[in-house]
């Protein structure tokens, strides 16, 4: 492993695996029935609003996969064609470091890094199937956030930063929630890059019937981080498969190259500038995390040329608009030096993914994928940059 830097690393994607009771803890009884682990031959199964969910094959972390085995995967180095169950090898059981913040400071610790984002991995199935009953969403959500206030906190001794989860579904319940978690002491918050679900259909979370949300993330001086998710981009996947349920890592060459996950984030980002949240409310910030960074290069050539077709309709140019409010952490097979010919580097920002299988095994081997920047920009990719979103400075 690498040895410690002579700065403090932060990480911008660090993960958890939830226990049973992250959401069953402080969900009300009224939706026992609509939230269940259910056993199925065995082995247990997510059912929300009675249907199983296969979107998460493991909703219980019972057994996962060590961190970093599906990398060569990703990597598109798999010449013998092996699935992710082979390349991942034996399954381990998740220790309690992966599962609450108490063990996880020894952790990093032991990992050379001094603080990082710990995003929930359960929430990503969550928004897009409650979306049917919004008191629901918005009391599961609610639930994980309390629990993730308890066994990790918000911003615990400086170094351990839970991220709730936050859905723009019902806009008075999610200004409440916001204003709960200001006050627990959360420095950000989590929403996924997809449509708002409304009971008449989906909307930008860009138009103005959301200006109270951003404003208020402004003036709190917090950030946003945009975490892939369960988008409902599989209507897409559905629409070509026959219309069963989009399972994210079955085999599919065809699904693939779809790249849902490059569209949702691309898309997510395009109606936030185009919609006009950062003209209205400037100082807002965006993470993309766990989206990689395949996408920013086209998006920043459409956004040129839509500029070049309706000037008139922006009050700034969005491509300056992108380089300014969005900031992005990259997955460690994207080339750093390529994005960093489109972004600053002030903008890139170093997410390990850990202890998922998809990323490094040990967080600082992405510094093998830093070789062509100096240190300095070096250190703002491994620390200042997350440092300064954290620590509320603007530039």
């Amino acid at each position: 492993m690498t040895n410690a830097l002579p700065y403090p690393v932060y990480d911008a994607d660090n993960h958890f695996y939830e226990p049973e009771d992250a959401i069953t803890r402080h969900l009300p009884k009224k939706w026992a029935n609509d939230f269940q682990f259910v056993t199925i031959d065995g082995r247990k199964k997510l059912a929300i609003n009675g249907k199983i969910s296969n979107y998460i094959p493991n909703p219980t972390f019972e057994r996962v996969a060590a961190p970093g085995t599906h990398l060569k995967y990703y990597r598109a180095q798999n010449p013998e064609g092996l699935s992710l169950r082979e390349m991942a090898g034996k399954a381990i059981t998740p220790p309690q470091s992966y599962r609450t913040g108490k063990e996880r400071v020894a952790v990093l610790d032991q990992h050379h890094i001094h603080a990082a984002l710990f995003f929930p991995t359960l929430f990503s199935a969550i928004e897009n199937r409650m979306s049917y009953d919004h008191d629901l969403l918005h009391d599961a959500l609610h639930a994980l956030n309390q629990w993730t206030s308890e066994e990790w906190g918000f911003a615990r001794d400086g170094r351990l930063f839970g991220v709730p989860i936050i859905s723009l579904a019902d806009l008075d319940r999610a200004l409440v929630e916001l204003d709960w978690l200001l006050k627990q002491g959360a420095r950000c918050v989590c929403i996924r890059p997809a449509p708002v679900p409304g009971y008449r259909g989906s909307r930008s979370m860009g138009i103005k019937e959301f200006d109270p949300f951003w404003a208020r993330v402004a003036e709190a001086n917090i950030f946003v981080a945009i975490h892939a998710a369960d988008t409902g981009y599989e209507r897409i996947a559905e629409w070509w498969g026959g219309g069963s349920e989009w399972q994210p890592f079955a085999p599919s060459p065809f699904f693939n190259c779809l790249s849902l996950l490059d569209r949702a984030i691309s898309d997510t980002v395009s109606a936030l500038i185009c919609h006009g949240v950062f003209e209205r409310h400037p100082n807002v910030r965006i993470l993309s995390v766990e989206n990689g960074a395949a996408w920013v290069e086209p998006l920043l050539k459409t956004l040129e040329h839509v500029y070049g077709q309706m000037p008139q309709y922006f009050k700034q140019h969005p491509v300056e608009t992108f380089k300014k409010n969005i900031f992005v952490a990259p997955f460690i097979e994207d080339s750093f030096e390529d994005l960093a010919k489109h972004i600053d580097v002030s903008r890139i920002l170093f997410g390990s993914d850990y202890p998922h299988p998809e990323g490094a095994a040990e967080p600082l081997d992405f510094l093998a994928e830093l070789t062509a920047f100096n240190a300095a920009d070096q250190q703002k990719i491994m620390s200042t940059n997350l440092k300064g979103l954290l620590e509320g400075k603007r530039d």
